[in-house]
């Protein structure tokens, strides 16, 4: 049915409205005493609901109790209290137009000028592994609604759903009043916010009724752009870098220093983070052009793990190393720093650093530091945008017990090797999931010593990777992405080498691949799994 139509002329126009009345609730409550202080030091009263109107009270600001403005009191354990005339009414009235403002005297109903909602910690809940009812319970109902009102009216309310947007709304009740401009703005983020709410509420009612075992039927992904780049993979692209409501991955890690991040900075290092947090010992990888030139865990028994794993990534390619992206999966110390303090780096991204590796990184001012969130995490899901659509599936990721997992690897050639080498082969093919296909990984005591990357055809990648080894191939084991199609592959290994071959198996050749194995005296993994990466 169609919405009510207006006339044009009837409408006053407003630009600043002042605020007089707010209405406050919300489940975030950062810098709500802030805002509170500010609103009530400017005579605004201050209408709100629940645990949000006990702190604003506990803090010795006066409010005013949602109950005593419906006549109702909050029931069905909270369910139900916004949900009421003297609210929306309140919120949806457009008192540019003489009848609303009539109305609303005749129903003894006062307006609001602004409304400040943020909604029940939804993502958040079912972030936590919660499930069943504990996670429909933070569906929120009158929040969106209480949102939506106001954004509708953006014309005469002002609707803030993030703390972020609190300092101007405090600048703007000191000033005067909102204006316009800020209204729509905040109106078109209230939308946005609601929205993505909705989106992940769907996504859970989706995934529980598939039981996950399929992929929903419906996929909405919505982002909010957080900046703009200076261009895209060419100064000819133009580009920005979007955040997802609810993400926490490389668009959500905080810059402490350096140049503005690039289109690539950021492709690259998220690479590198896809690298670096395979590994469960501290490890370092370093990428370029999305690929790694150095992978790495700590040394047995180093004195500073993350620093150890940093030497042994960059040994693998200095060369390659110049300009890199790197990152770690522990906190960056003072000695990792110092390591770096002669190497040109572009960007570095670990989940900490500590302040004196900070104070080194300070001397490199065009280096970019990267913090990642506190809830990083590896995405479940990975999406691909094509054109005119896009690609969705599982995201590739390892189990927590690969090393039992590797226990039953099908041994097809030569002897089961002892723990060390063991290691060492699960270490290759785990760094094997960065590399982009073809992948050739090369190893040795859980550090890279050669890589082959992104060739059109097996054979080449081994011979790439041998000649990025030079005398560090013989003893090293190899890990390849996918099975080998012939034994011309394999067997570049064998002639640099390699002790030891870890590949998924199922050509229609394997046999040949084998037999190149056992009359080499090589021992050969088949795990039956392959780790393309295109």
């Amino acid at each position: 049915m169609a919405g009510p139509t207006h006339d044009p002329a009837l409408y006053t126009p407003r630009d600043v409205v002042p605020i007089r009345r707010a209405l406050l609730s919300v489940s975030d409550k950062t810098d709500l005493l802030v805002l509170a202080a500010a609103l009530a030091e400017a005579g605004v009263e201050i209408v709100s609901t629940g645990s949000t109107a006990a702190t604003i009270r506990d803090a010795g600001h006066d409010v005013t109790d949602v109950s005593a403005v419906t006549g109702f009191p909050e029931s069905l354990d909270g369910r139900v209290k916004t949900l009421h005339p003297g609210v929306h009414a309140g919120l949806l009235a457009d008192l540019r137009l003489d009848n609303h403002r009539a109305q609303l005297g005749e129903l003894g109903i006062q307006p609001f000028e602004l409304v400040v909602v943020n909604l029940y910690p939804f993502v958040e809940t079912v972030r936590s592994g919660a499930e069943g009812d504990a996670v429909v319970e933070q569906i929120d109902i009158g929040g969106p609604a209480m949102v939506r009102a106001s954004a509708k009216n953006y014309a005469n309310v002002a609707i803030a759903v993030s703390p972020e947007s609190y300092p101007a709304i405090i600048d703007a009740v000191r000033a005067g009043g909102t204006n316009l401009d800020q209204r729509r703005d905040l109106a078109a983020r209230a939308f946005a916010h609601t929205s993505e709410y909705d989106r992940a509420v769907a996504t859970w009612f989706a995934e529980e009724t598939l039981a996950g075992e399929g992929l929903p039927n419906h996929l909405t992904i919505t982002a909010e752009r957080l900046e703009t780049l200076r261009y895209g993979e060419n100064s000819h692209q133009r580009a920005a870098i979007y955040t997802r409501v609810g993400g926490h991955g490389i668009a959500q890690a905080t810059q402490l220093q350096g140049k503005a991040m690039s289109y690539n900075n950021y492709v690259d290092a998220d690479a590198a983070l896809r690298a670096a947090f395979d590994m469960v010992k501290p490890a370092v990888a370093i990428i370029k052009h999305a690929n790694p030139c150095g992978i790495a865990v700590t040394a047995p028994n180093a004195l500073d793990p993350i620093a150890s794993a940093h030497l042994r990534a960059h040994e693998c390619d200095p060369v390659s190393a110049f300009g890199g992206v790197i990152a770690a999966n522990r906190t960056v110390t003072l000695k990792m720093a110092e390591n770096l303090r002669d190497i040109f780096t572009e960007v570095i991204v670990a989940p900490d650093f500590e302040p004196e590796a900070l104070e080194v990184f300070r001397l490199k001012q065009n280096l970019r530091v990267l913090q990642l969130p506190a809830d990083w995490q590896q995405e479940r899901m990975d999406v691909r945008l094509v054109s005119g659509g896009l690609l969705l599936q599982d995201a590739d990721r390892f189990p927590d017990d690969i090393e039992s997992v590797a226990e039953n690897w099908e041994l097809v050639s030569g002897e089961r090797p002892d723990a060390e080498e063991m290691t060492n082969l699960i270490f290759a093919w785990k760094a094997c999931r960065a590399v982009k296909s073809n992948a050739i990984v090369l190893a040795k005591h859980s550090a890279t010593v050669g890589i082959g990357m992104g060739q059109v055809n097996r054979v080449d990648s081994c011979r790439l990777a041998v000649e990025r080894a030079g005398d560090r191939v013989r003893g090293a084991v190899a890990a390849s992405d996918a099975f080998f199609p012939f034994a011309d592959g394999p067997q570049v290994l064998l002639d640099a080498g390699v002790s030891a071959i870890v590949q998924p198996g199922g050509s229609v050749r394997d046999a040949e691949v084998i037999e190149a194995a056992r009359q080499a005296g090589v021992t050969m993994f088949f795990t039956g799994e392959r780790h393309f990466f295109h």
